[in-house]
């Protein structure tokens, strides 16, 4: 079975289509970058794929979880699903640890022995075993968002979804968390990131998805999609990212 697996899914806002048919097949250990335009409903897929949003028509199947119009199993689906946002959404009153513990402690009861060494191996593999005790507002914009993975590491996800994950950051910023992410790729993590970075979607990504009007207009391997768009709506996108 795919670690993920999407048909027919469609989505509006009102009487605004955003999504109007997406069929998309993730095997796991694959990581899939979503790149295309602002408004061609990238970020809404990622926000289906872990039930933030209704959608209208359709079923996404994610880490053996079945999500369709009734958004039954939310609870289950987050367990074993990750997703990191843009902004980083940690609690500022709550240590570096504290926020790594408090899912793990509510979600799945971890006694403290456990919480404690769980925080010591996420944080160690995003680079800031030294930072546990330190709090939100003592870290820079780039060590705050892989914090922030570090926390869904926590829930050990089967899948890990990224939006947008460095566009709020500096290129310095975005570079290490990109190389966190690229090392979490190569130790096998299943991921679809949604990435205005074309270079880190060239080198990282196995397969590439162009979304476009609320459509995969384009997917491949990465190599493949960059080297040679098919459609003229990919080859200008690709154009005006170069310039």
């Amino acid at each position: 079975m795919p670690a993920l697996r999407i048909e027919n899914l469609k989505k509006s806002y009102g009487t605004v289509p955003v999504l109007k048919g997406i069929n998309l097949a993730v095997e796991n250990g694959d990581v899939v970058a979503v790149i295309g335009r602002s408004g061609s409903g990238k970020s809404t897929m990622l926000r289906c794929i872990n039930g933030l949003e209704p959608f209208q028509e359709g079923s996404i199947v994610v880490a053996g979880h079945r999500l369709d119009q009734s958004r039954a199993n939310l609870r289950d689906l987050r367990k074993e699903v990750g997703m990191v946002f843009q902004s980083y959404n940690l609690f500022p009153h709550l240590s570096v640890a504290e926020n790594i513990m408090l899912a793990p402690r509510v979600v799945k009861g971890l006694p403290r022995d456990q919480r404690e060494l769980l925080v010591r191996d996420v944080l160690s593999r995003v680079g800031l075993a030294e930072k546990a005790s330190a709090y939100p507002d003592e870290l820079s914009g780039g060590q705050q968002q892989r914090v922030a993975i570090a926390r869904s590491l926590a829930m050990k996800p089967k899948v890990m979804l990224f939006d947008e994950v460095t566009s709020a950051l500096d290129p310095e910023l975005t570079g290490e968390v990109l190389k966190t992410i690229a090392e979490l790729a190569e130790a096998g993590m299943t991921m679809v990131l949604v990435t205005h970075e074309m270079g880190f979607a060239r080198r990282v990504a196995t397969r590439t998805v162009f979304m476009h009007e609320g459509k995969i207009w384009e997917e491949g391997p990465s190599a493949q999609i960059f080297a040679h768009p098919a459609t003229p709506e990919l080859r200008s996108f690709i154009a005006t990212d170069l310039k």
